[in-house]
């Protein structure tokens, strides 16, 4: 008995080995994937753009100090250059990070497996490449890899832990308007070996991440976009991408928003439904670029509520072109558990200072009864703002607050209480956090039009509304006329005194805000409504 119980418990534990390391094996295929190992861990000669991408987060043996670093190798043959390489090194104790990007030729790239030896310009010569045993047999997803910059160097071995994560769930998606890229992620590494920083050298031990892409889809020249790359506390790992239109736009579909998770090693999945929420931003020392600098990630898949922080706001690459790279800290909860985590962001993605202009009034009569209006000039759906709403009037140079957070680009001003003969308004944009600001200030005074109190009670629902406007009034049959105006003052349908203590229809109206404007002998009323 007890000998067959030890038979079905060993059976049971060397087939869940068997199963979780089913890939630590050449060649390795997935069911339906469009990539195998070794091959396209090497060069594709078909394809127009590729690189070999490594970020890690390193612990020295001795000192116990932190580091991150990224190093990539890109072919992509420019002048007499096959390629450059780009090297980050950070000390996360002084903050200081480390960059350098050179032009390079490679002496070897092969197409079998993955072998890179480049003559990196004005260096030694740096390789990456697949371990192997005695007999020379490769050992799959395990490297070997060695660069050095002006400021120091790696001399590392990769043990991979984690079978490959394919994005798109086969490893080749569409990305952005034109584009295509096979794409696949080994999101848990185990690294060893030597960093060499300022002179010193001293062994390290941590992880890191290796991503590939091939294909067509190109960060030198294509859509700016936000990457990072998180590594959980509870063993789960996610490949993020929000890529921006020409139109500071994300559209919700999964050539603009992706979201690949490796959850466990029988599960992993690529999924749009997520989102995104910048909490803050940081400008370069130089005010040239404003990167984001901390996020909130949420999906109802897994529950996802993680917030990103970046290490190091200074970790920006100006070479070939400039864009952020550097290690971020993650906390947070995944089905409602706590976790903490450590990863990268890759941001190409510039923001802005609001710029606005102010619609209505624009001179002429100031109306209290239709709303204060102006126009973002260039929204960006990664910079969301709120706005402040001021005024002054002739004979002060003071503005006094009318509305605070306004989300809306209008704002209607009820029970406005003003004094004078003629007003100017100011529109305050901001960010979350401030750092990005933009202010316009009425370019010519408005006159200010008195209005009058009186007991009229009128009301307006359902709001929203989609066919049919209800109203209720204390105003006699047949008093006087309505108009439905637009958010431009623009009249779109005039409304007989008999409807206006009955129902209006509304269902030929497109959607957004409307004023149901009605003129009273002794002052005017404008109610909002909105169209569904």
């Amino acid at each position: 008995m007890k000998r067959i119980l030890f038979f079905f418990i060993t059976t049971a534990i060397l087939s869940e080995y068997a199963y979780t390391q089913d890939w630590k094996t050449f060649p390795y295929q997935p069911a339906g994937s469009a990539v195998s190992f070794p091959k396209d861990e090497g060069r594709h000669r078909s394809e127009p753009i590729e690189w070999w991408y490594n970020s890690g987060q390193l612990k020295g043996v001795r000192s116990g100090k932190t580091y991150s670093y990224m190093l990539s190798y890109f072919y992509y043959p420019a002048s007499s250059f096959d390629g450059f390489r780009i090297l980050n090194i950070a000390d996360d104790a002084s903050g200081e990070v480390y960059q350098e990007t050179r032009p390079l030729n490679y002496t070897t790239l092969s197409t079998t497996h993955l072998d890179i030896q480049a003559a990196v310009y004005g260096r030694s010569n740096e390789i990456w490449k697949n371990n192997a045993d005695g007999n020379g047999k490769l050992i799959p997803f395990e490297y070997t890899i060695k660069a050095s910059s002006t400021a120091g160097g790696l001399n590392l071995n990769c043990k991979s832990l984690k079978r490959p994560l394919l994005l798109s769930n086969d490893g080749y998606l569409e990305q952005g308007l034109t584009n295509y890229t096979y794409y696949y992620s080994q999101t848990g590494n185990a690294v060893t070996g030597t960093l060499t920083l300022k002179g010193i050298t001293e062994e390290v031990t941590g992880t890191c991440w290796i991503d590939r892409q091939y294909g067509n889809f190109n960060p030198l020249s294509g859509e700016k976009y936000e990457w990072f790359q998180l590594q959980l506390s509870n063993g789960m790992d996610i490949n993020l991408w929000n890529i921006f239109t020409a139109q500071q736009t994300i559209p919700a579909n999964e050539k603009y928003r992706i979201l690949a998770a490796y959850v466990d090693e029988s599960t992993q999945y690529t999924i749009s439904d997520f989102n995104i929420e910048r909490l803050a931003y940081s400008w370069m020392p130089d005010s040239a670029m404003c990167y984001s600098a901390k996020w909130r990630l949420t999906s109802s898949k897994n529950k996802l509520d993680l917030t990103i922080t970046t290490k190091h706001d200074n970790s920006e690459i100006k070479l070939p072109f400039r864009f952020f790279e550097g290690a971020t800290t993650v906390s947070g909860t995944v089905n409602g558990q706590a976790v903490t985590g450590v990863g990268f962001a890759e941001l190409l993605h510039s923001y802005a200072h609001p710029e606005l202009t102010i619609k209505k009034p624009d001179g002429g009569f100031f109306d209290a009864a239709l709303p204060i209006s102006w126009q973002l000039l260039n929204p960006d759906e990664g910079r969301p703002v709120t706005y402040d709403v001021e005024y002054r009037v002739k004979g002060s140079t003071t503005f006094q607050p009318v509305a605070q957070g306004v989300k809306d680009t209008f704002y209607s001003w009820n029970n406005a209480s003003i004094s004078g003969d003629s007003i100017w308004f100011k529109i305050t944009a901001r960010s979350i956090d401030d750092k990005l600001k933009g202010v316009v200030v009425s370019a010519t005074p408005s006159a200010i039009r008195q209005q009058n109190g009186d007991s009229v009670y009128i009301k307006v629902f359902p709001n929203p509304v989609e066919n049919t406007l209800f109203v209720l009034s204390s105003l006699p049959a047949n008093s006087t006329q309505g108009k439905i105006v637009d958010i431009n003052g623009r009249v779109v349908r005039v409304i007989p005194g008999n409807l206006l203590s009955n129902e209006i229809d509304v269902s030929f109206l497109p959607p957004g805000v409307y004023f149901l404007k009605i003129d009273l002998p002794q002052r005017q009323v404008a109610l909002k409504f909105i169209k569904k």
